[in-house]
């Protein structure tokens, strides 16, 4: 035999979680602006408490939201000890690959070391994208596309021997 709860019910306990939800997210919120503040006063960035912030955003719109799963899906976003894997997964696989993506890899670090990614002067021979042509303009030249560049210089040690004639004939 299933028990029913009434409508009556139903609606006092999504009011009560909401309630709750949204109690804790306060309290947990004041703490998070606290910690937030201490970092920034040592000249810290407070890269985990932004995204605690993000997340505890989250979870009152969930707990405000009407239904048990939201608001249990909201008070599971509350708690420390729940919201600090949910970060390190939102850290790794949205945030990061966002940042690197808009600066190009350089505000993680993930940038070129030690060779240039087109095949220039210094890189591995066999490396990825040696020989490929950048194309019109690319990398500072302004190549046509078909491997040569119309303003080529050569900048080899044999380019700086410059012969003079000596105009005098004193041999100077």
């Amino acid at each position: 035999m299933a028990a029913e709860i009434g409508p009556v019910l139903t609606v006092l306990i999504v009011v009560l979680t909401a309630l709750l939800g949204m109690l804790l997210v306060r309290a947990e919120g004041r703490h998070t602006v606290r910690t937030t503040q201490q970092k920034l006063a040592e000249g810290e960035i407070p890269t985990d408490e932004l995204l605690d912030g993000g997340l505890l955003l989250v979870a009152g719109a969930l707990t405000l939201t009407p239904g048990l799963v939201t608001d249990a899906l909201g008070i599971i976003l509350v708690f420390p000890l729940t919201r600090v894997p949910i970060r390190a997964v939102v850290r790794d696989y949205v945030v990061v690959p966002y940042v690197d993506k808009k600066t190009g890899g350089f505000a993680t670090g993930n940038v070129y070391v030690g060779e240039f990614p087109f095949g220039g002067e210094g890189s591995d021979a066999a490396g990825a994208g040696a020989g490929v042509d950048p194309g019109p303009g690319g990398f500072g030249g302004t190549g046509t596309g078909s491997g040569e560049t119309e303003d080529a210089y050569d900048l080899s040690e044999d380019a700086y021997e410059v012969e003079f004639e000596d105009e005098d004939g004193d041999g100077d």
